[in-house]
């Protein structure tokens, strides 16, 4: 009688230890966490589409300039497309190339995102549209990334990429584009990354659209963020 009331005891503790590890997990899962909505994956692909543009601070060597030259914490961003059914992230980074999107979410810092769409979007990114889109974005496959930002197709770097995508299906400029001799070049950090690319013959006059201009574009608006 004893042996039994001893395992019987022995269940009991275990079932409530189990219960309580079950209970802690939960709690401490970013994705079941009702306090933080925004990390869970299913709920971002709920909202959402094909053609939105993500924003995220890198953690890039050269992050760090992006955001002093133009002001704004958002230094990489990409086009988010649906791949059957799941959403893959178009971006040059190393090079133009998909990545699923967790991945990249879990490349920036601390995760945070910041999604954008253009205001007319149900309008203007047709079934037939975005299949230009894509087929474009095909077509840069591959690229290496231009690492002294010409505006050529050669080689690409982010927001060219989103710029020129929407730019030749949709006709907009998504973004205003600048000279490179407009950004703010005034702190060390930023001249040294600029005479280590440009040596001493910087093209001051060259076009370039950053990811801040296309994240304060006025055509684009927020649909999802897990910035506080």
């Amino acid at each position: 009688m004893r042996k039994r009331i001893t395992v019987f005891g022995f269940i009991a503790i275990f079932s409530v230890i189990a219960i309580y590890a079950q209970s802690v997990f939960v709690s401490k899962n970013p994705l079941t966490d009702s306090d933080n909505p925004e990390t869970d994956q299913d709920s971002l692909k709920n909202k959402i589409k094909d053609g939105d543009i993500i924003f995220h601070t890198s953690l890039s060597d050269q992050s760090k300039v992006i955001q002093l030259a133009t002001g704004s914490k958002y230094s990489h961003c990409a086009l988010i497309f649906k791949d059957g059914k799941e959403y893959v992230v178009f971006e040059a980074a190393q090079i133009v190339k998909r990545v699923p999107l967790n991945e990249w979410i879990a490349r920036g810092q601390n995760s945070k995102y910041v999604v954008k769409r253009l205001k007319n979007a149900d309008q203007i990114l047709t079934p037939i549209t975005l299949a230009k889109m894509k087929a474009i974005g095909k077509s840069f496959d591959g690229k290496s990334y231009d690492l002294t930002f010409e505006w050529n197709d050669n080689e690409m770097y982010c927001s060219e990429l989103i710029w020129k995508i929407y730019q030749r299906t949709t006709g907009l400029e998504i973004g205003k584009l600048q000279r490179l001799g407009t950004f703010d070049i005034s702190s060390h950090t930023v001249q040294n990354k600029i005479k280590e690319r440009y040596g001493n013959h910087v093209p001051l006059d060259e076009l370039v659209i950053s990811p801040a201009a296309i994240f304060n574009s006025d055509l684009l608006t927020t649909v999802a963020t897990n910035e506080d």
